[in-house]
């Protein structure tokens, strides 16, 4: 029991390591000033404590992460800090009720070219939003991003992005006293900033978070709602993408309706607490992992550990220049975006490649849950045109002077066309549809049956039925489609038909 206790607690404090520098870029990312810093580390410790306490998900941190960080950055442009809060807030209910109604089982099944495209559109957001920074603050954000890749490649001991956040910091107190400002005129650039004197953080509270109960009217509430549900939406895919990264690795099974109503419960408290909203982190997640994190507790030891950093060495980050967390963000930007999914664009089929690259394009250029939506409707689309045209297949031959036609697969809607076209071109007198391999079949494919067989009766041909949906939840007869063919047009088996025709000597041409 102590050793775990020891290994939770180690696994928690190294998270926390990894997970600080992240919250106050992420953060400052979401406002574009000083002022964000906190709110991003209130996030971390406030919805990675509840979330942990809550979710589903063993050993999940969560805190800002890229796809919360520009959704709320969105929010905050548009309805202002406290609003921001506010959707938080309804974002979060909204995902308890997520989990409530178990959307858990269904959001696991967004495509990959979605998740693609709009991670990688995310990574092009963050770093185009500190490009401010580059021009404003150029040899710290270099310098910062150095630092940052020299830790990655020959430090493994500190996480590379609080190693940069470190020497990052040192760099620009010693160049203010010995470099002068350095200012360039550029084209397209008015004032190119090589280096002068950089913004810090400045505050940083010495007491806890203060709760917030804004009084606001109906009319914001319903104003709110889109931003809300986009935070619940996108947060919850980022949070269950990342507990199937931790299955993957622990060979153990998530809750995901759990988990959805843990991190609805972190985010409400979240945005009532002034903080970021945020979702299952797969870095931090990975890190606490691999350091021995196994239980929720570690989790919790993370946001406990940032709680204290703040109480405690609050002084110290004060003096954070923004410039460096811009450097750490730009980083973070390049290392999220999906390099393999451009690798294998070739190797793709194309219509999965166009998904990835609309869902990309349209999170840069228009919004988030749009490209989501588009990237979903465009994946569903193709998805059927695969299905009609690979998954549902359609055999015909000649038995006993019949011409029969077995259907193969799922009868439904994107199937209807093609059935339509190969039987409405058969002139022959007396036609069986076989539905004994029919694996599913919906609204459309059932009334199908029907209109294939009025049309073919106005042509002056027979249309038969063979087969039972016993092993379709018996759809076909409650529907009725058994009950309108009736005793003389739907048999169980062909030889039931056969024998039917030569009774009542309605076989035209007989073996």
């Amino acid at each position: 029991m102590f050793q775990m206790m020891k290994r939770e607690l180690l696994a928690g404090i190294t998270v926390s390591v990894v997970a600080l520098p992240l919250a106050l870029a992420f953060g400052m990312q979401a406002t574009g000033n000083s002022d964000g810093a906190i709110i991003g580390l209130y996030g971390a410790i406030i919805t990675g404590f509840f979330a942990a306490l809550f979710g589903g998900t063993k050993g999940q941190v969560t805190g800002p992460t890229g796809p919360i960080t520009i959704i709320f950055t969105g929010i905050v442009a548009t309805q202002g800090l406290e609003y921001a809060f506010i959707a938080a807030f309804m974002g979060g209910l909204f995902q308890i009720v997520f989990g409530v109604l178990k959307a858990g089982n269904y959001l696991k099944f967004i495509p990959l070219p979605v998740v693609s495209g709009f991670m990688n559109g995310i990574a092009i957001i963050i770093i185009m939003g500190q490009l401010q920074y580059v021009t404003g603050s150029f040899l710290v954000v270099l310098l910062t991003i150095i630092f940052m890749l020299v830790a990655m490649k020959w430090i493994k001991i500190i996480p590379p992005s609080l190693m940069a956040l470190i020497l990052g910091t040192v760099a620009v107190i010693l160049l203010e006293k010995v470099v002068p400002a350095v200012h360039f005129t550029l084209p397209f650039i008015n004032d190119f900033v090589f280096f002068d004197t950089a913004e810090r953080i400045e505050k940083i509270p010495k007491g806890l978070p203060q709760l917030h109960l804004p009084i606001v009217d109906l009319g914001i509430i319903i104003q709110l709602i889109p931003a809300a549900l986009s935070i619940a939406v996108l947060g919850s895919i980022d949070s269950l993408l990342t507990s199937v990264v931790m299955d993957n690795m622990t060979g153990t099974k998530h809750k995901s309706n759990k988990e959805l109503i843990g991190q609805g419960i972190g985010n409400t408290l979240g945005g009532l607490f002034g903080a970021m909203p945020g979702a299952g982190a797969t870095v931090r997640s990975v890190v606490n992992l691999r350091s021995g994190g196994q239980t929720a507790l570690s989790a919790m030891v993370h946001s406990v550990a940032l709680l204290l950093f703040m109480l405690v060495f609050g002084p110290l980050a004060e003096e954070i220049p923004l410039a460096v967390l811009a450097g750490i963000l730009i980083m973070t930007g390049i290392t999220m975006f999906d390099y393999d999914s451009l690798k294998i664009l070739k190797d793709e089929p194309r219509t999965d490649a166009a998904v990835m690259l609309v869902t990309m394009i349209l999170t840069v250029a228009i919004d988030l849950m749009v490209a989501v939506g588009v990237g979903i409707v465009m994946s569903a689309l193709i998805f059927m045109k695969r299905m009609s045209e690979e998954g549902f297949k359609i055999n015909s031959k000649t038995h006993n002077g019949l011409k029969v036609y077995s259907l193969e697969g799922p009868l439904y809607f994107g199937a209807t066309e093609l059935i339509t076209k190969t039987i409405s071109s058969d002139s022959s007198p007396d036609i069986v549809i076989d539905i004994d391999k029919v694996t599913i079949v919906d609204a459309s494919g059932a009334l199908l049956l029907l209109q294939l067989k009025d049309q073919l009766k106005e042509r002056g041909q027979n249309l038969y039925l063979v087969g039972n949906d016993l092993d379709l939840g018996g759809i076909l007869r409650k529907m009725n489609i058994f009950h309108e063919f009736g005793t003389a047009g739907h048999f169980e088996t062909l030889e039931e038909l056969i024998t039917y025709l030569k009774f009542n000597n309605k076989l035209v041409h007989g073996a």
